[in-house]
């Protein structure tokens, strides 16, 4: 019998200002490694005003992660150390493995509504020094699965009988947007020992058959071991992102936009900085 996944915790997160002055909500973070594990970070975007924004995340480096962003609106313009350099816009995603280091800035440019999420997603350790690389994900070759009451974008993982637009090479997360329209039961059979939490967009939901309480957006919810998750929207519908992925459950040293897993080699990727050798390819 398939055990249903119940709430385990609910997050609000802070607002907080990061880059050069943008404004955003950090919904998880450092303090969250062991519960989230895969996942360490992740941030909230939705403004309509430019000014929140447009300062932008000038150059920065990283390594041992990947960066995973994700627009539903908006125009970001990134550019990097290796020489690439694009737009993410309406729908698309960059799914960016930092591995042994890459620096790069992303700017938003004024739009009528910039509303997204950032994910850092992170690296075994076997894997923190390999090469960057990106895999840009765009909207029209993200999967939508168009059911009754229902419409799942899946940008990575599978859904169903349904491949996603990407497969993780070094972590396999689940990534879904999902849209229930209001009054309507959806769920995702998931596997047993992955950790599962969602992010909700737009709207309320029921996560619990049994209860009568509602979650609302911009809360993230994370869930306890089983092979199921269900939700009911509530009359607004409900938008929603799902991430799930198996544990790493190795030790964790953070510092900044570098998360390796001692300190040693966290020390030696800033030395790295500060004598131009960081970026190894």
């Amino acid at each position: 019998m398939k055990q249903l996944r119940t709430v385990r915790k609910i997050v609000t997160g802070k607002d907080t200002v990061d880059g050069a002055g943008v404004k955003l909500v950090r919904v998880i973070g450092y303090k969250d490694t062991a519960e989230f594990d895969p996942f360490l970070m992740l941030d909230a975007f939705d403004s309509t005003n430019p000014d929140d924004y447009t300062k932008g995340f000038p150059w920065h480096p990283h390594r041992g992660i990947e960066t995973i962003t994700y627009l539903i609106s908006g125009n970001i313009e990134h550019r990097d150390s290796l020489g690439n350099s694009g737009s993410i816009l309406n729908g698309d995603c960059q799914w960016m493995t930092a591995g042994s280091g890459i620096i790069h800035q992303e700017m938003p440019k004024a739009s009528g509504r910039l509303f997204g999420v950032q994910l850092w997603l992170n690296l075994p350790a076997r894997d923190k020094m390999v090469d960057p690389q990106y895999g840009d994900i765009k909207c029209e070759d993200i999967t939508v699965v168009d059911e009754d009451g229902s419409k799942v974008h899946i940008i990575a993982g599978r859904y169903k009988d349904s491949k996603g637009a990407f497969e993780g090479r070094y972590v396999k997360a689940t990534y879904l947007d999902v849209e229930v329209t209001a009054g309507r039961d959806w769920s995702f059979e998931s596997q047993r020992g992955s950790t599962l939490f969602i992010y909700i967009l737009q709207g309320t939901g029921l996560f619990d058959p049994t209860g009568t309480e509602s979650i609302t957006r911009k809360h993230a919810v994370l869930f306890n071991e089983g092979d199921r998750f269900w939700v009911r929207a509530g009359d607004e519908g409900i938008r929603f992102l799902l991430l799930s992925g198996k544990p790493l459950k190795e030790p964790i040293a953070w510092g900044g936009p570098i998360v390796m897993n001692t300190h040693q080699e966290l020390d030696k990727a800033f030395r790295e900085l500060s004598e131009n050798t960081f970026i190894k390819k």
